[in-house]
């Protein structure tokens, strides 16, 4: 039996200290968090749940340690917030789920990963980064253009505005997103296509397809985006089919290619759409997948693919325990 600790950033705690629902958009529910104790204990291991960054590093001054820690903490402030509880815990030499600092910094910037994903030789949007409104001018880019937070998760700053057919729908666009999320604004060549979200399990060769799903929207929803509105009235707005014809296949094949370039671990999702050619191209990647076993895409698409949530965090957790090193791995043993 391990003892696992668990960090997060608990939403309900976020509103309390006055946030607003959109502000605290991407941090986890009490279900979430239940959720994934109840798998972890299931599977045969005593679960301590810790909580947010500053949680941790009262209990870790006080001496406390763990086993493993799964970590599903994204991080208040910055442009490298989902990167601090995992460097935290290299500091401590403190075995994690999910992927380093150093991966969770770069892909928390969309531009800059836009560009490792290129230089991989696969396909993204072309694509600038806006700065200022003056920035606006000089987007050469041809229209239709789509515009978005660069280090924002869970849609936020996504609505039926980001899609832009001129430069004042773009400077009106940029304008109100430079101002709400005070940071950087994604412009990319809009991808009129099919979209889908790829589930991934596993890290390098052992990585995996674990479905792929297709997003659509309801006569309700937004149907240029998977924008934050319909995210957040996913029930009422979208609509999730399992799917595995030629395009998702080849979404996922483009999926798993940039997973394992990356160098992405145990679990997450990459959201690829099809260009006007009908070509799947890369949008982002998320290696701190939601995992809220009624509402995150990653838990969704499992179920729909016919497996259990139980299942799902074990996978995840086994990938994790498979870095320990050789020797300790065997009383650590995972169902």
């Amino acid at each position: 039996m391990m003892k696992i600790g668990m960090t997060y950033d608990l939403k309900d705690d976020y509103l309390k200290l006055g946030m607003s629902p959109e502000e605290a958009a991407e941090f986890d529910s009490e279900v979430t968090v239940e959720g994934i104790r109840k798998a972890l204990e299931g599977l045969g291991h005593k679960v301590v749940r810790i909580g947010n960054i500053a949680a941790l590093t009262s209990r870790l001054a006080d001496g406390e340690t763990w086993d493993m820690v799964f970590n599903i903490a994204e991080g208040r402030r910055g442009l490298g917030r989902e990167a601090q509880v995992p460097a935290l815990l290299d500091a401590y030499d403190i075995p994690y789920t999910f992927s380093g600092p150093d991966l969770m910094a770069l892909t928390l910037n969309k531009g800059f990963t836009n560009a490792v994903v290129r230089s991989l030789g696969l396909a993204t949007a072309d694509f600038t980064v806006v700065r200022s409104l003056e920035d606006v001018e000089e987007v050469g880019l041809g229209f239709p253009l789509f515009a978005k937070p660069v280090a924002e998760g869970t849609s936020k700053g996504i609505s039926s505005r980001s899609l832009t057919r001129n430069h004042d729908e773009l400077r009106a666009t940029c304008g109100d997103l430079l101002a709400r999320f005070r940071q950087p604004v994604l412009v990319e060549t809009f991808l009129p296509g099919r979209e889908f979200t790829v589930g991934i399990l596993g890290s390098g060769d052992e990585a995996r397809i674990a479905g792929v799903l297709e997003v659509l929207a309801t006569e309700k929803g937004d149907a240029s985006a998977y924008t934050y509105e319909n995210k957040q009235d996913w029930k009422k707005r979208v609509r999730y089919e399992l799917v595995d014809d030629f395009a998702a296949m080849s979404s996922a094949r483009l999926a798993l290619r940039a997973w394992k370039g990356l160098g992405c671990l145990d679990g997450g999702r990459i959201d690829v759409r099809l260009d006007r050619e009908g070509m799947p191209t890369f949008i982002e990647v998320n290696p701190l997948p939601g995992l809220n076993p009624e509402s995150s895409d990653l838990p969704i698409l499992w179920r729909q693919a016919g497996h259990r949530y139980e299942e799902l965090i074990g996978a995840i957790f086994r990938s994790a325990a498979a870095r320990l090193p050789k020797g300790d791995t065997e009383p650590w043993r995972v169902a």
